[in-house]
């Protein structure tokens, strides 16, 4: 063992003097040594082919013994523990190849190799950053790898710079979705909204993506300056009509006002909040202007499909704070028609713009339907009560409302309203007692 290590110290000796070994070695010994490298190189590929990875390494090792600093063998041993899931030695050989050549991008490619099967994301981002120096486009992994381990920081300054130099894609922005889903990092992309804009005044997807931030912040002034830039800078975006809308309705153009609002609603791009707007500012111009009353349910047709807001009985409760019944009714109407439940709230309303028209007939149709719908709203039992009682049936508007009665509670105005109807029963029924009785009720309870 003794002389087998001194063998070793001197064959040490020699090969740290290539000079020394090179005058010493026959010409015979280095094809010798060649020959067998090509042997056991070509050997190690054969059984990685094979997957016959142990062998491979075998063969690889003897390799390293005739060239120790031979990068190649050193990558190939590499390869061929990490197909052999041996991790540890597979970091090792990458590395030392590395080392010996730093300048081979696939040595270091092997290397996050080992980083992304063990998941080890913070080496990996060591890696990858030697990568980039080879190749720009990794940093498109750098990207996922500040997103596995939450640097979200500079995963988005790294996202927008990536956009700004190659455009977009859909996984950066799916990232981008989900920091920008963190309040904190809103305010950096507005920042960088607004540079994009500056270097890049052409490009509206940077307006849209602000509009957005500043709708949702409910900053309406900012998102308004926004779309008048766009309206400068991109005259044909679908977007730039917004500005146009508000400025022709501003000059009472109403004609241009309702072609710029149609191209608006009937956008995809364009948000439903910004779209309700849009139409409560017509809403106001037609009421003063109803002329354009067509314009208007044309308007409305584009939110049938609005899953948050009816938009039709908005515009119902509108013309009814106003007194405008008629066209109240006609909203209700369209948002019950639209609607696929039934709204206890929008047919009240239209009960009372029925009641307030002297529509009794249908009111007492309409009104009995929904008692059958919903027995225990002592709301439907009155208005049903009061056709009846217009209709002078006043044996049914007595029976009603009675039953009426026992689901009231703790509504002072309803119970007066239902005393006086009982009145107006029993005076039609000639019963001068129990009429007295009903109106007597109602006077205390509005005296209290």
């Amino acid at each position: 063992m003794k002389k087998v290590s001194a063998l070793l110290i001197l064959f040490s000796v020699l090969l740290s003097n290539s000079a020394l070994l090179w005058a010493q070695t026959e010409p015979e010994d280095i094809k010798l040594n060649t020959d067998k490298f090509q042997e056991f190189f070509y050997e190690s590929l054969k059984q990685k082919g094979i997957e016959n990875y142990d062998k491979a390494i075998l063969a690889l090792e003897k390799c390293l013994a005739i060239e120790p600093e031979n990068a190649t063998v050193h990558f190939e041993l590499g390869k061929n523990y990490l197909a052999s899931k041996d991790y540890k030695n597979a970091y090792i050989s990458f590395e030392k190849a590395t080392k010996i050549d730093p300048t081979n991008k696939w040595f270091w490619i092997g290397l996050y190799d080992v980083d992304y099967a063990t998941k080890d994301f913070n080496r990996g981002i060591i890696t990858i950053q030697k990568l980039i120096e080879f190749d720009p486009r990794f940093k498109e992994d750098l990207a996922s790898l500040y997103m596995s381990t939450s640097q979200f920081d500079k995963a988005l300054e790294l996202i927008n710079e990536l956009n700004a130099t190659f455009g977009k894609s859909e996984r950066r922005e799916s990232y981008k979705t989900q920091i920008l889903s963190q309040g904190k990092y809103q305010n950096v992309e507005i920042a960088n909204l607004l540079e994009q804009i500056k270097n890049n005044p052409k490009e509206e997807s940077n307006y849209i993506s602000l509009i957005y931030w500043y709708s949702k912040n409910n900053e309406t002034d900012k998102m308004l300056e926004t779309v008048r830039k766009l309206e400068t800078a991109i005259p044909t975006s679908e977007w730039a009509q917004l500005s146009l809308f508000k400025s022709h309705l501003e000059n009472n153009d109403g004609e241009k006002a309702v072609k710029a609002m149609n191209i608006a609603l009937a956008s995809s791009k364009i948000d439903s909040k910004i779209k309700h707007r849009i139409l409560n500012e017509f809403l106001i111009f037609t009421n003063k202007n109803p002329q354009f009353t067509a314009d208007l349910e044309k308007a409305v047709s584009y939110f049938d499909n609005d899953p948050e807001v009816n938009v039709a009985k908005e515009i119902g409760k509108f013309y009814h704070n106003k007194k405008q019944w008629d066209r109240a009714i006609g909203y209700y109407d369209k948002a019950i028609s639209k609607s696929t439940e039934t709204d206890i709230e929008t047919n009240l309303l239209l009960f009372q713009a029925y009641a307030e028209t002297q529509q009794f007939e249908l009111l007492s149709k309409r009104a009995i339907n929904m008692v059958d719908l919903f027995p225990t709203q002592p709301q439907f039992y009155y208005y049903s009560g009061l056709a009846y009682n217009q209709l002078k049936q006043f044996k049914k508007a007595k029976d009603i409302l009675e039953m009426g009665l026992d689901y009231l509670v703790d509504d002072k105005t309803l119970e007066i309203n239902f005393n006086i109807q009982l009145g107006e029963a029993f005076n039609g029924l000639g019963d001068v007692k129990k009429k007295e009785f009903y109106f007597s009720k109602a006077n205390q309870l509005l005296k209290k």
